[in-house]
């Protein structure tokens, strides 16, 4: 079948369309970079022509509150309004485990209203939530960083590995709509401050870690399990330590 991927081009939609090819799925990346503009709606009708299934695992280039916020509004309703011109029966997304816990952060409510269209679309949906990627684990300390300390919430995290999210949302893709939510995460938690400190330290990053009651998760208090996936998450096998090792 025919699948199109918005954000087709950038760390997991490449591989979600890498491992749709391998089965035989005609999986198309859609980006700026390839003329398709969900926030302007360019290349939209032309792209989705003949798609069964569009997967959006597209992102916000700025993270400001309103930015993203207007981001997600605009670009899921212009999407959204295409796949219906085109007949598409299945909408897949990717968000975040945890999104409705997150409230506080401007990001999270643009990922929340993002679910809510896509909720009210009327077109057959599955969105995939997943704990913090791997890969992102510097960028996550650059953001809560002050100074050469990195202050950090007392909470859990259950990171994966981006390999295993794409992997997650191919399912998502081929499977049959579940019109709601499954989870994804990775094997191990970790308390936010081990997490990040094996990250910086493989990396042989100087800065201090520690644990601040005070501190904030983009702009969210968090409870102690406000990040972890529940009971019926979909784990990956691959460990931190394992794939900090591989980056070496």
């Amino acid at each position: 079948m025919k699948v199109v991927v918005i954000g087709g081009t950038g760390l997991i939609g490449s591989k979600v369309v890498g491992r749709l090819g391998e089965h035989g799925h005609e999986a198309v990346a859609a980006a700026p970079s390839t003329g398709v503009n969900t926030l302007t709606g360019e290349g939209l009708a032309e792209v989705l022509q003949g798609a069964s299934v569009v997967v959006d695992v597209s992102n916000s280039p700025s993270f400001e509150d309103q930015a993203v916020l207007d981001f997600f509004r605009t670009s899921t309703a212009n999407l959204l309004q295409a796949e219906a011109d085109a007949g598409v029966r299945h909408h897949v997304a990717l968000s975040v485990v945890g999104t409705d816990r997150l409230q506080e952060s401007g990001y999270f409510r643009a990922k929340k209203a993002q679910e809510d269209l896509i909720k009210a679309s009327g077109i057959p949906y599955s969105i995939v939530h997943a704990t913090q990627f791997f890969e992102f684990a510097k960028g996550l300390a650059d953001g809560v960083t002050e100074g050469d300390t990195v202050r950090l919430p007392d909470a859990k995290i259950q990171p994966v590995v981006s390999d295993d999210v794409a992997a997650a949302v191919a399912r998502a893709t081929v499977g049959a709509p579940v019109d709601g939510v499954v989870e994804v995460g990775g094997p191990e938690a970790f308390q936010l401050e081990e997490f990040i400190r094996m990250a910086l330290d493989a990396a042989n990053d100087p800065r201090k870690v520690v644990t601040d009651p005070q501190a904030r998760y983009w702009g969210a208090e968090l409870r102690e399990d406000t990040l972890l996936p529940g009971p019926d998450a979909s784990l990956g096998e691959v460990r931190f330590t394992d794939w900090l090792a591989r980056q070496q």
